[in-house]
């Protein structure tokens, strides 16, 4: 790897900002990596090779990192969570159930033997693509609250099953190597919260913002990545490692220094190479040489839709519904491993991406009808029916 190719990275990268930039759309920023690095890689000038072990190597870190982010964002101290933790995980669970039935009719539709695959995916919520979603619309919905337990249960709980359904034939060692990882998240919590409660943390934090030291970061990343190390020598995923420590962090609270030090390196860096890296890893040319999987993408992005928005059945507001459905991060973490496996068919990557696009569109034109109705004099009655 040369400094020439992780400039282009970098500099390609820059298109997910830019296309993120108009408001009116609401287009996640990885949406517009990802497209970068698809331009510049396997399917189209080839320039990235994703293939280099070096770029290889630090994309994983990113990836890391990238999950590590998503998990401190689930809201684990809103006490909103609470509120509604019971219908949120009721609904959480139903839509569970309707997934693996349709993962059962879509995996035997395509002919493929990926049940429990399917099902994970439209099971999925995304607490990093929804709550911005909800932050920035100021969004008052009836129901809103039950929303934030059923997104956060979906999303820790298909991050945990994603390894072991990837690949059903290793599913023991990965299922042995997902607890180890788990286990030694929650001792970092355990370790944590007695810093944070004997007043270490806080000393070390006086100390490190005063000198400009950057213990924090420091000591962060080497708890990350020690736990990334565990889950590759244990045969799971640096993504649970990434996200599982992401939670402890969350519950604990991070410090605001922290908060803006890790946003510098992952999405001023290492975030933006790993979506780049992948973009330019997918083959969408294996979408026209295998039309079937365009309506795999399809059929999982509108099956996420339908399992979600059925929750309408529960009393949910249609609109929060197919909000929930949107995701991100396990689609993408499923296209990562399974081209690490090889257990993907051609085209199978892509369509995984697809489908996750679908749902993405679908939140958005979800979130700017709520906007409209709360702009509307008649605002709180009209958003029961979104």
């Amino acid at each position: 790897m040369t400094f020439e190719t992780l400039a282009l990275c970098a500099a390609v990268g820059l298109f997910g900002p830019l296309l993120a930039l108009p408001r009116g759309l609401r287009i996640p920023v990885v949406i517009g990596e990802l497209v970068a690095g698809i331009a510049f890689g396997h399917t189209g000038f080839g320039v990235i090779d994703p293939s280099e072990q070096t770029l290889s190597f630090l994309a994983q870190v990113g990836f890391a990192l990238v999950m590590f982010v998503a998990g401190s964002q689930v809201p684990i101290r809103d006490p909103r969570l609470r509120i509604a933790l019971g219908v949120g995980a009721a609904r959480a669970v139903t839509v569970g159930l309707l997934a693996t039935a349709l993962g059962w009719v879509v995996s035997a539709a395509f002919d493929a033997p990926h049940l429990g695959l399917y099902a994970v995916l439209m099971a999925s919520s995304s607490a990093a693509v929804i709550m911005p979603i909800v932050e920035s619309t100021t969004m008052t919905a009836p129901g809103l609250m039950a929303l934030l337990p059923q997104i956060a249960l979906a999303d820790a709980v298909c991050i945990v099953a994603l390894p072991l359904v990837v690949d059903p034939p290793r599913a023991v060692p990965a299922a042995l190597g997902s607890a180890a990882v788990i286990a030694a998240a929650a001792l970092t919590f355990v370790v944590l919260r007695h810093f944070d409660i004997t007043g270490l943390r806080r000393r070390i934090h006086h100390v490190s913002a005063q000198r400009k030291l950057a213990l924090e970061l420091r000591l962060n990343l080497v708890l990350l990545f020690g736990l990334a190390a565990l889950a590759v020598h244990t045969h799971a995923s640096v993504m649970l490692a990434g996200f599982g420590f992401g939670l402890a962090v969350g519950a604990i609270g991070e410090p605001r220094r922290l908060t803006k030090q890790l946003f510098a390196i992952t999405e001023g860096f290492l975030g933006p190479l790993y979506f780049v890296w992948l973009g330019a890893s997918l083959d969408l040319r294996a979408l026209g040489d295998h039309p079937d999987m365009i309506v795999l993408g399809l059929a999982l992005g509108f099956g996420a839709i339908a399992v979600h928005g059925a929750m309408r059945l529960t009393g949910q507001p249609v609109g929060l519904g197919i909000l929930a459905a949107a995701q991100l991060g396990v689609p993408v973490s499923a296209v990562t491993l399974g081209a690490q496996s090889g257990v993907l068919a051609p085209g199978e990557g892509p369509a995984i991406v697809l489908g996750a696009l679908v749902t993405i569109a679908a939140a958005a034109a979800a979130s700017r009808l709520a906007l409209v109705v709360l702009r509307d004099p008649a605002g709180p009655r009209a958003a029961q029916g979104i």
